[in-house]
Protein backbone atom coordinates (compact mmCIF):
# COMPACT_ATOMS: atom_id res chain seq x y z
CA UNK A 1 0.00 0.00 0.00
CA UNK A 2 1.13 3.55 -0.66
CA UNK A 3 0.12 6.21 1.84
CA UNK A 4 2.09 9.01 3.48
CA UNK A 5 2.32 6.94 6.66
CA UNK A 6 3.71 3.95 4.79
CA UNK A 7 6.35 6.17 3.24
CA UNK A 8 7.24 7.95 6.48
CA UNK A 9 7.54 4.81 8.61
CA UNK A 10 8.71 2.42 5.91
CA UNK A 11 5.89 -0.08 6.44
CA UNK A 12 3.91 -2.27 4.08
CA UNK A 13 0.51 -1.64 5.67
CA UNK A 14 -0.63 1.61 7.37
CA UNK A 15 -1.84 -0.30 10.43
CA UNK A 16 -0.37 1.07 13.66
CA UNK A 17 -0.82 -1.12 16.72
CA UNK A 18 -0.82 0.61 20.09
CA UNK A 19 -0.18 -1.98 22.79
CA UNK A 20 1.47 -2.39 26.17
CA UNK A 21 2.73 -5.84 25.14
CA UNK A 22 6.12 -6.13 23.47
CA UNK A 23 5.15 -9.43 21.83
CA UNK A 24 2.28 -7.72 20.01
CA UNK A 25 4.59 -4.90 18.88
CA UNK A 26 6.99 -7.43 17.37
CA UNK A 27 4.29 -9.61 15.78
CA UNK A 28 2.48 -6.70 14.11
CA UNK A 29 5.72 -5.13 12.93
CA UNK A 30 6.97 -8.37 11.41
CA UNK A 31 3.59 -8.83 9.69
CA UNK A 32 4.04 -5.54 7.80
CA UNK A 33 2.30 -3.17 10.20
CA UNK A 34 3.83 -0.86 12.78
CA UNK A 35 3.94 -1.62 16.49
CA UNK A 36 3.88 1.16 19.10
CA UNK A 37 4.72 0.21 22.68
CA UNK A 38 2.69 1.99 25.35
CA UNK A 39 5.23 2.94 28.01
CA UNK A 40 3.02 4.58 30.65
CA UNK A 41 3.02 1.51 32.89
CA UNK A 42 6.73 0.82 32.51
CA UNK A 43 9.59 1.74 34.76
CA UNK A 44 12.60 3.06 32.82
CA UNK A 45 14.37 -0.25 33.49
CA UNK A 46 11.45 -2.28 32.14
CA UNK A 47 11.15 -0.05 29.09
CA UNK A 48 14.84 -0.46 28.29
CA UNK A 49 14.52 -4.24 28.47
CA UNK A 50 11.40 -4.33 26.29
CA UNK A 51 12.71 -1.97 23.61
CA UNK A 52 15.98 -3.90 23.41
CA UNK A 53 14.01 -7.12 22.96
CA UNK A 54 11.75 -5.59 20.28
CA UNK A 55 14.72 -4.22 18.33
CA UNK A 56 16.32 -7.66 18.37
CA UNK A 57 13.09 -9.32 17.25
CA UNK A 58 12.16 -7.01 14.36
CA UNK A 59 15.64 -6.42 12.93
CA UNK A 60 15.75 -3.44 10.58
CA UNK A 61 11.98 -2.82 10.74
CA UNK A 62 10.91 0.35 12.55
CA UNK A 63 8.68 0.67 15.61
CA UNK A 64 7.54 3.38 18.01
CA UNK A 65 6.79 4.33 21.61
CA UNK A 66 3.77 6.00 23.22
CA UNK A 67 4.38 8.06 26.37
CA UNK A 68 1.67 9.82 28.38
CA UNK A 69 2.48 13.43 29.23
CA UNK A 70 -0.86 15.06 30.15
CA UNK A 71 -1.33 18.74 29.49
CA UNK A 72 -3.19 19.18 32.78
CA UNK A 73 -2.98 17.32 36.08
CA UNK A 74 -2.93 17.95 39.82
CA UNK A 75 0.27 19.63 40.98
CA UNK A 76 1.57 20.65 37.56
CA UNK A 77 1.11 24.36 38.19
CA UNK A 78 2.95 24.02 41.51
CA UNK A 79 6.18 22.76 39.98
CA UNK A 80 5.65 18.98 39.83
CA UNK A 81 4.72 18.07 43.40
CA UNK A 82 6.49 15.08 44.92
CA UNK A 83 4.66 11.82 45.52
CA UNK A 84 4.61 12.32 49.29
CA UNK A 85 2.87 15.68 48.87
CA UNK A 86 0.38 14.30 46.37
CA UNK A 87 -0.45 11.39 48.67
CA UNK A 88 -1.39 13.88 51.38
CA UNK A 89 -3.88 15.42 48.94
CA UNK A 90 -5.92 12.20 48.73
CA UNK A 91 -8.94 12.66 51.03
CA UNK A 92 -9.47 10.04 53.78
CA UNK A 93 -13.02 9.41 52.54
CA UNK A 94 -11.65 8.10 49.24
CA UNK A 95 -9.26 5.75 51.02
CA UNK A 96 -12.08 4.51 53.27
CA UNK A 97 -14.39 3.96 50.31
CA UNK A 98 -11.75 1.91 48.50
CA UNK A 99 -10.82 -0.09 51.61
CA UNK A 100 -14.50 -0.88 52.19
CA UNK A 101 -14.91 -1.97 48.56
CA UNK A 102 -11.97 -4.36 48.82
CA UNK A 103 -13.42 -5.82 52.04
CA UNK A 104 -16.92 -6.22 50.64
CA UNK A 105 -15.66 -8.04 47.55
CA UNK A 106 -13.27 -10.22 49.54
CA UNK A 107 -10.08 -9.06 47.84
CA UNK A 108 -7.11 -10.06 50.03
CA UNK A 109 -4.07 -7.85 50.69
CA UNK A 110 -0.93 -8.32 48.63
CA UNK A 111 1.40 -10.96 50.02
CA UNK A 112 4.64 -9.84 51.61
CA UNK A 113 6.65 -11.28 48.72
CA UNK A 114 4.92 -9.13 46.09
CA UNK A 115 7.96 -7.15 44.98
CA UNK A 116 7.06 -6.13 41.42
CA UNK A 117 8.37 -2.66 40.45
CA UNK A 118 6.09 0.15 41.52
CA UNK A 119 6.51 3.21 39.25
CA UNK A 120 5.15 5.59 41.90
CA UNK A 121 6.80 3.97 44.84
CA UNK A 122 9.53 6.56 45.40
CA UNK A 123 9.39 10.26 46.18
CA UNK A 124 10.56 11.61 42.84
CA UNK A 125 7.65 11.38 40.40
CA UNK A 126 3.97 10.52 40.21
CA UNK A 127 2.32 8.39 37.52
CA UNK A 128 1.18 10.11 34.32
CA UNK A 129 3.16 13.30 34.92
CA UNK A 130 5.98 15.08 33.12
CA UNK A 131 8.42 14.05 35.84
CA UNK A 132 7.64 10.40 35.24
CA UNK A 133 7.81 10.82 31.47
CA UNK A 134 11.30 12.33 31.27
CA UNK A 135 13.19 9.14 32.27
CA UNK A 136 10.99 7.17 29.86
CA UNK A 137 11.86 9.59 27.06
CA UNK A 138 15.55 9.20 27.91
CA UNK A 139 15.25 5.45 27.46
CA UNK A 140 13.06 5.64 24.36
CA UNK A 141 15.44 7.96 22.52
CA UNK A 142 18.34 5.62 23.26
CA UNK A 143 16.71 2.97 21.04
CA UNK A 144 16.11 2.90 17.26
CA UNK A 145 12.52 4.14 17.36
CA UNK A 146 11.11 6.12 14.44
CA UNK A 147 7.97 7.52 16.11
CA UNK A 148 7.18 8.86 19.58
CA UNK A 149 3.57 9.64 20.47
CA UNK A 150 2.02 11.62 23.31
CA UNK A 151 -1.37 10.29 24.27
CA UNK A 152 -2.76 13.21 26.28
CA UNK A 153 -2.44 16.78 25.09
CA UNK A 154 0.28 18.43 23.02
CA UNK A 155 3.74 16.86 23.35
CA UNK A 156 6.09 18.92 25.54
CA UNK A 157 8.60 21.02 23.58
CA UNK A 158 11.59 18.94 24.68
CA UNK A 159 9.96 15.76 23.37
CA UNK A 160 9.50 17.37 19.95
CA UNK A 161 12.99 18.89 19.92
CA UNK A 162 14.72 15.66 20.94
CA UNK A 163 12.71 13.60 18.48
CA UNK A 164 13.38 15.85 15.50
CA UNK A 165 17.08 16.12 16.40
CA UNK A 166 17.27 12.32 16.09
CA UNK A 167 15.12 12.05 12.95
CA UNK A 168 12.18 10.63 14.92
CA UNK A 169 8.62 11.59 13.97
CA UNK A 170 6.25 12.92 16.65
CA UNK A 171 2.59 11.95 16.90
CA UNK A 172 -0.21 13.13 19.17
CA UNK A 173 -3.79 12.08 19.80
CA UNK A 174 -6.60 14.56 19.23
CA UNK A 175 -10.27 14.32 20.13
CA UNK A 176 -11.19 17.71 18.67
CA UNK A 177 -10.19 19.76 15.65
CA UNK A 178 -8.80 22.46 17.94
CA UNK A 179 -6.51 19.91 19.60
CA UNK A 180 -5.15 18.79 16.23
CA UNK A 181 -4.51 22.35 15.06
CA UNK A 182 -2.67 23.09 18.31
CA UNK A 183 -0.55 19.94 17.92
CA UNK A 184 0.51 20.87 14.40
CA UNK A 185 1.41 24.38 15.51
CA UNK A 186 3.66 22.83 18.15
CA UNK A 187 5.52 20.79 15.53
CA UNK A 188 3.73 17.43 15.56
CA UNK A 189 4.26 15.33 12.40
CA UNK A 190 1.33 12.89 12.66
CA UNK A 191 -2.13 13.48 14.10
CA UNK A 192 -4.12 10.57 15.53
CA UNK A 193 -7.79 11.52 15.33
CA UNK A 194 -9.31 9.40 18.08
CA UNK A 195 -13.08 9.18 18.20
CA UNK A 196 -15.50 8.60 21.05
CA UNK A 197 -15.65 4.85 20.35
CA UNK A 198 -12.01 4.26 21.29
CA UNK A 199 -10.68 2.56 24.38
CA UNK A 200 -8.78 4.59 26.94
CA UNK A 201 -8.93 8.38 27.05
CA UNK A 202 -11.42 9.71 24.53
CA UNK A 203 -13.44 12.79 23.75
CA UNK A 204 -17.09 13.18 22.81
CA UNK A 205 -16.95 13.24 18.99
CA UNK A 206 -17.44 10.04 16.97
CA UNK A 207 -14.75 8.81 14.60
CA UNK A 208 -16.88 9.21 11.45
CA UNK A 209 -17.30 12.93 12.14
CA UNK A 210 -13.92 13.62 13.70
CA UNK A 211 -11.57 12.16 11.09
CA UNK A 212 -12.57 14.24 8.02
CA UNK A 213 -12.88 17.34 10.19
CA UNK A 214 -9.29 16.97 11.38
CA UNK A 215 -8.01 15.90 7.94
CA UNK A 216 -9.33 19.12 6.45
CA UNK A 217 -8.01 21.23 9.33
CA UNK A 218 -4.39 20.05 9.33
CA UNK A 219 -3.66 19.12 5.69
CA UNK A 220 -1.07 18.24 4.47
CA UNK A 221 -0.04 16.76 7.84
CA UNK A 222 -1.02 13.06 7.75
CA UNK A 223 -3.84 11.84 9.98
CA UNK A 224 -4.39 8.39 11.44
CA UNK A 225 -7.96 7.34 12.23
CA UNK A 226 -8.57 5.83 15.65
CA UNK A 227 -11.61 4.69 17.59
CA UNK A 228 -13.77 1.70 16.72
CA UNK A 229 -11.33 0.39 14.12
CA UNK A 230 -10.37 -3.27 14.05
CA UNK A 231 -11.46 -4.63 10.69
CA UNK A 232 -10.59 -4.10 7.04
CA UNK A 233 -13.93 -2.48 6.30
CA UNK A 234 -13.33 0.09 9.02
CA UNK A 235 -9.84 0.63 7.65
CA UNK A 236 -11.25 1.23 4.16
CA UNK A 237 -13.77 3.70 5.59
CA UNK A 238 -10.98 5.52 7.43
CA UNK A 239 -8.92 5.98 4.28
CA UNK A 240 -12.03 7.08 2.40
CA UNK A 241 -12.46 9.79 5.05
CA UNK A 242 -8.99 11.10 4.24
CA UNK A 243 -6.84 9.29 6.80
CA UNK A 244 -3.43 7.97 5.75
CA UNK A 245 -3.69 4.94 8.02
CA UNK A 246 -5.30 3.57 11.17
CA UNK A 247 -4.32 3.49 14.84
CA UNK A 248 -5.73 0.42 16.58
CA UNK A 249 -5.49 -0.47 20.26
CA UNK A 250 -8.34 -2.57 21.59
CA UNK A 251 -8.23 -5.25 18.89
CA UNK A 252 -4.84 -6.51 20.13
CA UNK A 253 -6.06 -7.09 23.70
CA UNK A 254 -7.54 -10.50 22.90
CA UNK A 255 -4.70 -11.72 20.70
CA UNK A 256 -2.78 -14.80 21.77
CA UNK A 257 0.34 -12.68 22.32
CA UNK A 258 -1.38 -10.13 24.56
CA UNK A 259 -0.58 -10.03 28.26
CA UNK A 260 -4.17 -9.09 29.09
CA UNK A 261 -5.32 -10.58 32.39
CA UNK A 262 -6.95 -13.92 31.52
CA UNK A 263 -10.18 -13.07 33.36
CA UNK A 264 -10.41 -9.73 31.58
CA UNK A 265 -9.59 -11.33 28.23
CA UNK A 266 -12.47 -13.78 28.72
CA UNK A 267 -14.75 -10.86 29.55
CA UNK A 268 -13.68 -9.08 26.36
CA UNK A 269 -14.33 -12.16 24.25
CA UNK A 270 -17.86 -12.39 25.64
CA UNK A 271 -18.66 -8.66 25.62
CA UNK A 272 -20.87 -6.71 23.23
CA UNK A 273 -20.23 -3.21 21.93
CA UNK A 274 -22.68 -1.94 24.55
CA UNK A 275 -20.64 -3.26 27.47
CA UNK A 276 -18.19 -0.36 27.71
CA UNK A 277 -18.44 3.09 29.24
CA UNK A 278 -16.29 6.12 29.85
CA UNK A 279 -15.24 6.37 33.47
CA UNK A 280 -12.72 8.37 35.49
CA UNK A 281 -12.29 5.49 37.92
CA UNK A 282 -8.86 4.34 36.68
CA UNK A 283 -6.95 7.48 35.72
CA UNK A 284 -8.98 10.46 36.86
CA UNK A 285 -9.78 11.42 33.26
CA UNK A 286 -12.63 10.00 31.13
CA UNK A 287 -11.39 6.70 29.71
CA UNK A 288 -13.46 4.03 27.98
CA UNK A 289 -13.24 0.63 29.65
CA UNK A 290 -15.25 -2.49 30.22
CA UNK A 291 -18.14 -2.01 32.59
CA UNK A 292 -17.67 -4.07 35.74
CA UNK A 293 -18.42 -3.99 39.44
CA UNK A 294 -15.44 -1.63 39.71
CA UNK A 295 -16.98 1.04 37.47
CA UNK A 296 -20.43 0.49 39.01
CA UNK A 297 -19.03 1.12 42.48
CA UNK A 298 -17.34 4.36 41.48
CA UNK A 299 -20.51 5.56 39.74
CA UNK A 300 -22.77 4.40 42.60
CA UNK A 301 -24.60 6.51 45.19
CA UNK A 302 -22.05 5.79 47.94
CA UNK A 303 -19.05 6.83 45.85
CA UNK A 304 -17.14 9.92 46.96
CA UNK A 305 -16.43 10.62 43.30
CA UNK A 306 -13.15 10.20 41.49
CA UNK A 307 -10.04 12.31 41.96
CA UNK A 308 -8.07 14.07 39.25
CA UNK A 309 -4.94 12.73 37.56
CA UNK A 310 -2.53 11.63 39.04
CA UNK A 311 -4.33 11.30 42.41
CA UNK A 312 -6.83 8.69 41.20
CA UNK A 313 -4.19 6.30 39.76
CA UNK A 314 -2.11 6.77 42.90
CA UNK A 315 -5.14 6.00 45.08
CA UNK A 316 -6.08 2.80 43.27
CA UNK A 317 -2.62 1.45 42.35
CA UNK A 318 -2.38 -1.13 45.12
CA UNK A 319 -6.07 -2.04 44.93
CA UNK A 320 -5.70 -2.75 41.20
CA UNK A 321 -2.75 -5.03 41.89
CA UNK A 322 -4.74 -6.82 44.58
CA UNK A 323 -7.69 -7.33 42.23
CA UNK A 324 -5.52 -8.61 39.38
CA UNK A 325 -3.70 -11.04 41.65
CA UNK A 326 -6.84 -12.32 43.40
CA UNK A 327 -8.78 -12.67 40.13
CA UNK A 328 -6.27 -15.28 38.96
CA UNK A 329 -8.19 -17.56 41.32
CA UNK A 330 -11.62 -18.11 39.73
CA UNK A 331 -13.03 -18.95 43.16
CA UNK A 332 -12.53 -15.36 44.24
CA UNK A 333 -15.78 -14.16 42.75
CA UNK A 334 -15.46 -10.65 44.15
CA UNK A 335 -12.13 -9.98 42.44
CA UNK A 336 -13.44 -11.50 39.21
CA UNK A 337 -16.41 -9.14 39.29
CA UNK A 338 -14.18 -6.11 39.86
CA UNK A 339 -11.60 -6.97 37.20
CA UNK A 340 -11.70 -4.74 34.12
CA UNK A 341 -9.48 -2.81 31.72
CA UNK A 342 -9.55 -0.15 29.02
CA UNK A 343 -11.25 -1.23 25.80
CA UNK A 344 -13.22 0.39 22.99
CA UNK A 345 -16.61 -0.37 21.49
CA UNK A 346 -14.91 -2.61 18.92
CA UNK A 347 -14.87 -5.20 21.72
CA UNK A 348 -18.20 -6.47 20.35
CA UNK A 349 -16.38 -8.03 17.38
CA UNK A 350 -13.39 -9.29 19.39
CA UNK A 351 -14.89 -12.74 19.93
CA UNK A 352 -11.97 -14.97 18.96
CA UNK A 353 -8.42 -15.05 20.30
CA UNK A 354 -6.01 -14.98 17.34
CA UNK A 355 -2.34 -14.40 16.68
CA UNK A 356 -1.60 -10.71 16.12
CA UNK A 357 -0.16 -11.28 12.65
CA UNK A 358 -3.38 -13.00 11.64
CA UNK A 359 -5.33 -9.92 12.74
CA UNK A 360 -3.12 -7.77 10.49
CA UNK A 361 -3.49 -10.01 7.46
CA UNK A 362 -7.25 -10.42 7.92
CA UNK A 363 -7.60 -6.64 8.09
CA UNK A 364 -5.66 -6.28 4.85
CA UNK A 365 -7.69 -8.99 3.08
CA UNK A 366 -10.98 -7.45 4.19
CA UNK A 367 -9.73 -4.00 3.19
CA UNK A 368 -9.04 -5.26 -0.33
CA UNK A 369 -12.50 -6.86 -0.51
CA UNK A 370 -14.14 -3.64 0.68
CA UNK A 371 -12.31 -1.52 -1.89
CA UNK A 372 -13.21 -3.99 -4.63
CA UNK A 373 -16.85 -3.88 -3.60
CA UNK A 374 -16.89 -0.11 -3.95
CA UNK A 375 -15.10 -0.33 -7.29
CA UNK A 376 -17.67 -2.81 -8.52
CA UNK A 377 -20.43 -0.36 -7.62
CA UNK A 378 -18.74 2.27 -9.74
CA UNK A 379 -18.45 -0.15 -12.67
Amino acid sequence: MKTKICEMLGVEFPILAFTHCRDVVAAVTKAGGYGVLGAAGHTPEQLDIDLSWIAEEVGDRSFGVDIIVPAKYEGKDDGELQVSTLREMIPPKHRHFLDDMMDRYGVPPLPADDDRPRPSGDDSSAPMTYSQAVPLMDVAFSHPISLVVNALGPPPPDMIERAHAQGVYVGALAGKKAHAVRHVAAGVDVIIAQGHEAGGHTGDIGTMVLVPEIVDAVAPVPVLAAGGIGTGRQMAASLALGAEGVWCGSVWLTTLEAETHPVVKDKFLAATSSDTLRSRSRTGKPARQLRSAWTDEWEGPDSPGTLGMPLQPMLIAEASRRIDRAAMNPDNEGAVKLANYFVGQIVGTMNESKHADRVVLEMVDEFIDAIQRVNDMMA
